[in-house]
């Protein structure tokens, strides 16, 4: 037997093969992996957008808890008269604060790279799904509420840090509100990605037959 038949009789017995009604095998084409289509891609940015978004914040909360002043009069309200008191509590509220935000940036992450498959499907849409809720509601909001103030269509009582509240609704409400908008979206293609997976072989076998 000559070595191009050994070659030849190697292939056929290594080449998938389906037989079909008239009992002659034929080869079967080997299904070749699937582009990533532009939903996977938008909802795979939206997901590494979204991981910018919360550890950009968290670092933002970390600087101020370190000591940090920088635009910490922009907040207003309770965060500036925590800024200036000495004392652990505003420290570990702010660390705290940094340290959720900080997961919060793992959260999405976990959505598109690798290491996310460790976590449970259910837990992982659970969690994704709830922080982005939370997200939307906060920040959207606040951003609708400090507009209708600037513009005169809500009188809250009191005086107004209007220059504070102009950074909320332009900068740190609104920062809220695009994560949980970036979340949602990369949620959403994590769950069409995983909702079905590959076909099973018998039902590959009956659609080649």
């Amino acid at each position: 037997m000559t070595a191009s038949r050994l070659a030849s009789r190697h292939r056929a017995h290594h080449s998938p093969a389906v037989t079909t009604r008239t009992g002659q095998a034929q080869r079967r084409p080997v299904p070749s992996q699937p582009a990533p289509s532009g939903r996977a891609t938008s909802a795979t940015v939206a997901a590494y957008a979204a991981a910018a978004a919360a550890l950009s914040n968290a670092l933002v909360s970390a600087y101020w808890a370190l000591g940090g002043r920088g635009l910490i009069s922009t907040v207003g309200g309770y965060v500036t008269q925590f800024a200036h008191q000495k004392r652990a509590a505003p420290v570990l509220l702010a660390l705290g604060a940094a340290a959720a935000k900080a997961a919060g940036g793992l959260l999405a992450l976990a959505l598109v790279r690798p290491w996310g498959r460790v976590i449970p499907r259910g837990w992982l849409l659970a969690g994704s799904a709830g922080a982005s809720a939370l997200l939307l509601v906060y920040g959207g909001l606040n951003v609708l509420l400090g507009a209708l103030v600037l513009s005169g269509t809500i009188h809250p009582a009191g005086s107004v840090d209007r220059t504070a509240l102009r950074w909320h609704i332009g900068v740190w409400d609104l920062w809220f509100l695009v994560w949980g908008i970036l979340l949602a979206l990369a949620t959403a293609g994590y769950w069409r990605r995983t909702v079905t997976g590959p076909p099973r072989d018998g039902a590959a076998n009956r659609v080649n037959s």
